[in-house]
Formats: C-alpha cells, sequence, structure tokens
C-alpha cells in the first residue's frame, strides 16, 4: 500500500465514527444485512465494500456488495425489486435510471430520512446533482456516491513540444490527433496514440458518442435537450448533426489502438496510465488515476479541458448543419457552442421501497454515510474508487487535491476544468426518463458498435436509432415519456 493510499486510510477510519452519530449509534444495527448490487471491480464497488467495514465497525450492520456485470445491473435489480424477489436492498447505479425505476414505484422516498438527518449537508452538493441526480419529481430518491460528466484530456507535454493547443472543437481534437500519433510518448520505443476512447460493444461506448454530438444538437440550455423535441418526444437524431458526431467519432479509430472496437473503460485507462495516449474522452478519473503507483510515465502530465465544441449547429427545422450565431447558440464563447455531457450523470445509491425498515434504516444511513463530504471528499481524490467531485467542498480549493498528492498547476487546470463545466448554463443532462437504459445502452449502442464495425452505413445507423427510439417511446407510452422527459429536464411538475 502507497503511503497517500495508508494516510488515506487513517483519515477515513478516524471521520467514521463522527460521520454516524447523527443518523447511527453504536450496535444499533446488530443483526442487519444490507445487500448491495453494483458494478464489478474496485471502482465505485471497492469503496463501498471498504466503508461498509466501517459501517459495520460503528453500527453492527453488515454492508454485503455484490457486483455484476454493467450490462446486466439495471435488468438485475429492475427485475428483483418489481417481482418481489427483493434480494437487492439497495442499488448504485446510473442516477438517471432512477426515474424509470421509481415510475414503478420502486424506490423508497428518501426525504423524511433526510429531513432528520444533520450530517448529509444537501446545500454542498452541487445543484445539478443535487436536483437532477438525486431527485425525482422533486423528491430525494437516490444519494449520490460520485459526480459524472465527460471531458477531454490531453498530454501536456506532448503538445507543447509539438507547438499545439488543446482542442477547442471536435475538428481540432482530430487535428491534434492526427499530428501526434505515432510519436513514442512514453519513451518505450513504441509509437503511441494520438486518441483512446473506450469503444466496446456492450459497454460503456455509447456515451462517449453523446459527449461529441451534445454540441452539435443542443445549443438552448439543459432544458432543451439533445436527444428528443420535448413537445412530441420525436427523436432529434436523423440529422446532419448526428452525423457528424458518428462521423466524427469513427475517424479518431485512425489515431487509436488498432484494437480500440474491444476496448472498455478499464482497458484505455491502462494505456493511458502507461503514458501511451495523447488525447482521450473521459470522466473525471484521469486527474486523480495519475497520481497511483502505476501512473508514474504520465503523473503531473494528463491535463483537461471541460468541454470541446463545433462551429456548427443543428437547425431542427431542417435537420442541417448550420453555423454557429449568438442568435441560434445564445452560450456560445468565441463562435463555438459548447455543450458538456454529464455522462452517466454519476453514480448513485437507491434503496427498495419493499425492503424491510430496519434495513431501509440502515441502507439510508449507509448511504447517508457515503455522501457525507467527511467520507466522500476523500473517496474523490482516489483515482482507482471511480468516485468523482460532486461537492462545492470539493470543488471550491485545489487543497484536497494537493493534498492527494497532485501537482498545483494540475490542481488548479481539473478544478477549473470541472467548475467551468458545471456552471455552463448549456450543459446537457444524460437521458433520465423510462426506457433510459434501453433507448441508449441497447438501441444507441448497438447501432453505433455496427457503423464502427462497418457493418452498415451512418444513415443506416441513424434512421435504426431514430426507429429504435420510436419503438421504446410507443411501449412506454408517449404521453408518458413527454411527462417524463419535462421533469428530467426541469420544466414540469
Amino acid at each position: 500500500m502507497s503511503f497517500r493510499k495508508m494516510m488515506t486510510c487513517m483519515l477515513a477510519a478516524g471521520v467514521a465514527v463522527s460521520g454516524l452519530t447523527a443518523i447511527a449509534v453504536a450496535g444499533e444495527f446488530d443483526g442487519v444485512t444490507v445487500n448491495i448490487l453494483t458494478r464489478p471491480g474496485y471502482v465505485i464497488a471497492g469503496r463501498l465494500a471498504e466503508r461498509g467495514k466501517e459501517f459495520e465497525a460503528a453500527t453492527g450492520g453488515k454492508i454485503v456488495v455484490t457486483e455484476v456485470p454493467f450490462a446486466e445491473i439495471f435488468p438485475k435489480i429492475q427485475n428483483d425489486w418489481s417481482t418481489g424477489t427483493n434480494s437487492i436492498d439497495v442499488g448504485v447505479f446510473a442516477a438517471g435510471w432512477g426515474v424509470e425505476l421509481d415510475a414503478a414505484g420502486l424506490l423508497e422516498d428518501m426525504d423524511p430520512y433526510v429531513a432528520k438527518d444533520t450530517k448529509l449537508d444537501l446545500a454542498d452538493v452541487a445543484p445539478y446533482f443535487r436536483e437532477f441526480g438525486q431527485k425525482v419529481g422533486g423528491k430525494t430518491k437516490l444519494l449520490m456516491v460520485d459526480g459524472d460528466f465527460q471531458m477531454v484530456y490531453f498530454r501536456k507535454d506532448v503538445l507543447e513540444k509539438a507547438g499545439l493547443q488543446p482542442p477547442k472543437t471536435w475538428e481540432d481534437y482530430l487535428d491534434v490527433a492526427s499530428k501526434i500519433h505515432g510519436q513514442d510518448m512514453n519513451g518505450d520505443g513504441q509509437a503511441d496514440y494520438g486518441s483512446c476512447i473506450f469503444k466496446k460493444r456492450n459497454a460503456q461506448s455509447y456515451f462517449a458518442i453523446q459527449t461529441v454530438a451534445a454540441s452539435f444538437v443542443q445549443t438552448q440550455g439543459t432544458a432543451q435537450g439533445f436527444h428528443f423535441d420535448a413537445a412530441t418526444m420525436k427523436p432529434v437524431v436523423n440529422n446532419e448533426a448526428w452525423k457528424k458526431a458518428f462521423e466524427l467519432y469513427k475517424e479518431t479509430g485512425k489515431y487509436g489502438p488498432p484494437e480500440e472496437l474491444n476496448m472498455d473503460i478499464g482497458d484505455t485507462r491502462a494505456i493511458f496510465k502507461a503514458g501511451r495516449c495523447g488525447l482521450l474522452i473521459e470522466w473525471g478519473d484521469p486527474g486523480p488515476l495519475q497520481l497511483d503507483p502505476d501512473a508514474t510515465a504520465v503523473k503531473g502530465l494528463i491535463f483537461a479541458v471541460g468541454a470541446v465544441g463545433s462551429k456548427e449547429v443543428l437547425d431542427r427545422a431542417t435537420g442541417k448543419l448550420v453555423p454557429v450565431t449568438k442568435e441560434n447558440a445564445p452560450f456560445s464563447v468565441d463562435g463555438i457552442n459548447y455543450a458538456p455531457f454529464a455522462a452517466f450523470g454519476g453514480w448513485a445509491g437507491a434503496i427498495n421501497a419493499k425492503a424491510d425498515q430496519k434495513k431501509k434504516d440502515a441502507a439510508y444511513a449507509f448511504l447517508s454515510y457515503m455522501n457525507q463530504a467527511a467520507q466522500s471528499n476523500v473517496d474523490v481524490t482516489i483515482g482507482a474508487t471511480g468516485y468523482n467531485p460532486y461537492r462545492f467542498s470539493q470543488l471550491a480549493s485545489t487543497d484536497l487535491w494537493v493534498k492527494a498528492g497532485m501537482p498545483a498547476d494540475l490542481a488548479e487546470n481539473y478544478m477549473g476544468a470541472i467548475n467551468g463545466a458545471l456552471n455552463n448554463l448549456n450543459m446537457a443532462s444524460d437521458m433520465k426518463i423510462p426506457g433510459a437504459q434501453k433507448y441508449t445502452g441497447v438501441v444507441l449502442d448497438t447501432e453505433l458498435a455496427r457503423y464502427l464495425a462497418g457493418e452498415i452505413t451512418v444513415d443506416e445507423a441513424l434512421k435504426n436509432i431514430e426507429a429504435g427510439w420510436e419503438e421504446v417511446t410507443e411501449d412506454f407510452g408517449r404521453d408518458e415519456q413527454i411527462k417524463a422527459q419535462a421533469l428530467a429536464l426541469g420544466t414540469g411538475n
């Protein structure tokens, strides 16, 4: 164990009891077992298990974390809770999935618990995560353990050596990638890659394509959305904007690893930590991940830009791309429309509404413990946890990050990029309506993968996505989906 991690563990142990005193007492949950289902690996699951040991020592409540492949999380929870099996007490999953589960009456309302919780400090949770991540229909149905959106990262040393600036547009991204591709970026004598993006099918590639598409499609602020026409729920996908995004996304593969189509997030993280990537699309993790012992080749070198944008945006009336103006893109800067994408929206915990009350009490106490600043302000600085900032206390100063070992200039850049994105009024929201996982994790992911593999053309892919999204909407009911979309984007009540 590294010295930094050892000190982190000591600090975590020191705050364990104090973080629980307001909502739990020693022995209160003796004999109670809380079963949590989430993703596999140390990322997300590992820290839940570690904090679970602290929780058990302080309260007697046992935390059991079960891991399943990413694609199985939602259907397993939905099936377990809707059939009354109730073997799962807590799901830790994408915050946006909560809308569909709540629509079926499966999520416990946490507001009564929150009202009694003096340690939670919701005012410290950034508005996007507090209002769009934790709440459904104005009620707290989830608690964040992580705050997610995607940024573009660049090797500062590699770009400076080549005399290049960080990309501002997606065309810039391709230009920079093409000029640095093939260089030896880590001194091992091998040619490295201009761009690294996780593009594996049935994984998380469908998030990265939305990061590219958002700046072409959304121009009027978060409430506009970039997937549907809010008034009709007709897909806004089969047009020149999404076509351009698909084509750019595929072209990045010219400057990526040969096996990129089979690479998931863990694979790309391994190669950028090894110093083999000049540019990458990622969540907030690369900032602290470069401090890990296996990332010495890039420590202090992976910098971020909060968003990459476009000089062209979608005219929704015609389906065509048009140049950015202040009239059609009021939040644009210097002729570029930015729409940072809250990909996944963050990992959050939800409680099974049909669980035994004692389990609910213990489950809430544990999720509150995870969410509280005393714990989360430590967890978000450790790259291996997969947890990214979501509290003002994590974003207001570089102190936490410098203390964790981040060089001061990197900490300033990292905080600046995150705050810049979170303060952008045109931030694009992840899909948060019933069927969200099917719209994106199935339909979008499948057709994108087929296009990237050369099985179908971009026009066929977009036509298939449009038809697939229409089918999902009809299955759930168009009128109900219109109402759900308004709630998700903050325009309904």
